[in-house]
Formats: C-alpha cells, structure tokens, sequence
C-alpha cells in the first residue's frame, strides 16, 4: 500500500488529507499550525513533527503551501523533502507558484530518483473537503500512471495537460485569470443591482438560469447576498496571489490581460481593506463607494 503524506493542513490540504484517509492510505502530515495537526489527527491521519519525518514514512506527499518560496524550502531544504523522500517516490505539487518556480524546484533536484508531478488543484475549500477536485496534471507519463490512485482519491476530473512540470501551473494561471475576471463581473453587476434597488434573490435566480450561470457566479452571489464574507473557505489572499502569477506570466510572454488587470486592481482594492476576508468581501468594498448593499 502507498503511503502518503500531505504538508500543509489548511483549508485545501486539510481536504486533500480528508480523502486520502477516506479510501484507505495511510496518510502522515505536517503543519506549523498545532491546531491544524490535532484536526488532522482527529480524521485519523498520522501527525508528524517535521518535514522530514513525513518524507522518510512516504511514498507520495502532496505539496498544498501558499507560494513558491515555501514550496522551494519544503522540497529544497536541509531538512526538505528532496534529501529524505527514499528512491521511487514522488512529490505532487498542488499548490499554485508560478511555473518558472515549479521548473526551478524540478531542475534543482540532484536525485533523479525521485520525481514532482505538477498538478495544481481547482474547485475551493467545498471540492477540496469532498475530493472532487478538477486537476491540471503534468509530468512523467509513468510517474501519474504509477500514482493514479492517489490522485483519483481526492480529484474526479485529472486532466493531463503536459509531461513537462511547469505544464501544470501554466495550465492553473490561465484559468485563474478567467475565473478572477468572472469574479469581479459577478461583484460588479451585484452592486448595480443594489444601487438600482433589484432584491437578491431576483438577481441570483436569473444569474443561475441564464446563459451567464456557472459555479463561479452562482457561489460568488450567494455568498453575497447572504453577506457571508468571511470564513467561507475562500480567502481573498489565495486569489490576489493566482491572479499575480496570471499577470506575472502574462508581462513574461508578452500578453496583454485588459480583464484580468482590471480584476487584479479589485481584489487589491478589497485585500487591503479587508485583509481577513474571502474573495467576495471585493463586493462590500463597491458598495460601500456606491452607498448601496444587495441583500437576499
């Protein structure tokens, strides 16, 4: 039986830790957080004091930190995964950095022996709790082959969209520049309809049966409406950054994003004036400015 490993028991990594031990692995985990590890324990995973200590129990760990700094010091450090992770194992990389780092992080890897698979995850706090996670999956065909059950434990659809690590992430900022831009549309026009005086409710029932519906609208107004800003599972922080990787590839390649700038300058504009928010929190921002507030 492979055993697995998850660092990082947050929101995401809490589910991606959820599922493994749901269909049967064997399942150690690290975090800095102490509360985060008695949560963990308390699914029947096996808490572990460092990094190293989760590599030399594991045959695959899931890598789901909040950028590529951490990344690159839990895989590259003196005491990180790379030196400790035995022959044949492999690290699956789920938290988005930019693909320069993620190519960085696989070209710095002296053993040969041990093997990233890129494949960053969508779908938020909800799938990630659920297994139900959409992946963008790149690397050695014979690593995701070898690794498939793992991922099948907390993903229903894995898209294998290169066999170059980096493919992944690259994958990753495209869609977070649209769903951000959908995002901030969605804020947008919530606003309008509070200031115009049109109920909630209304607003969601057209949005969710129109040619506009999607999960990214429908879970957007919902939480607007029921001014759930906080908590919710979708802090602001985690899009702000995806959306600097969309635009930080974009100035690299030369692409200019009109929309997703536009959505980068509202989710700056709501993270520096709720720091502690969710996503949606972008919304009380506008209406504040338009001294209006769209209720259910």
């Amino acid at each position: 039986m492979i055993k697995t490993g998850v660092i990082g028991l947050g929101d995401m990594g809490s589910g991606l830790a959820k599922n493994l031990i749901k269909n049967n692995f064997i399942t150690y985990g690290y975090d800095l957080s102490e509360e985060r590890l008695k949560k963990f324990s308390d699914l029947g995973g096996k808490p572990c004091s460092s990094i190293k200590e989760v590599a030399e129990q594991c045959d695959a760990v899931f890598i789901m930190v909040l950028n590529g700094d951490q990344a690159k010091q839990v895989i590259l450090g003196d005491h990180g995964l790379a030196l400790n992770l035995k022959n044949g194992s492999v690290i699956i990389l789920s938290a988005t950095i930019k693909p320069s780092e993620a190519i960085e992080i696989n070209n710095s890897l002296t053993n040969n022996l041990i093997s990233i698979i890129d494949s960053p995850v969508s779908g938020g706090f909800p799938k990630a709790q659920a297994g139900t996670l959409t992946l963008m999956t790149s690397g050695r065909k014979e690593d995701i082959e070898k690794f498939k059950n793992v991922l099948e434990a907390v993903a229903t659809d894995i898209h294998i969209v290169g066999n170059i690590v980096g493919d992944g992430q690259t994958v990753k900022a495209c869609l977070q520049s649209l769903i951000g831009s959908i995002f901030s549309a969605t804020f947008e026009a919530s606003v309008l309809a509070a200031k115009a005086g049109i109920k909630g409710e209304v607003l969601f029932n057209v949005f969710s049966t129109s040619n506009a519906a999607c999960g990214v609208v429908s879970t957007a107004l919902e939480n607007i409406i029921d001014r759930k800003f906080f908590g919710t599972g979708s802090h602001i922080s985690t899009m702000h950054k995806d959306l600097t990787i969309s635009l930080d590839l974009a100035r690299e390649l030369g692409v200019p994003l009109h929309t997703a700038s536009t959505a980068m300058q509202l989710f700056h504009a709501g993270k520096t004036k709720y720091p502690d928010g969710d996503n949606w929190i972008v919304t009380k921002v506008l209406e504040e400015i338009v001294g209006a507030e769209l209720h259910r």
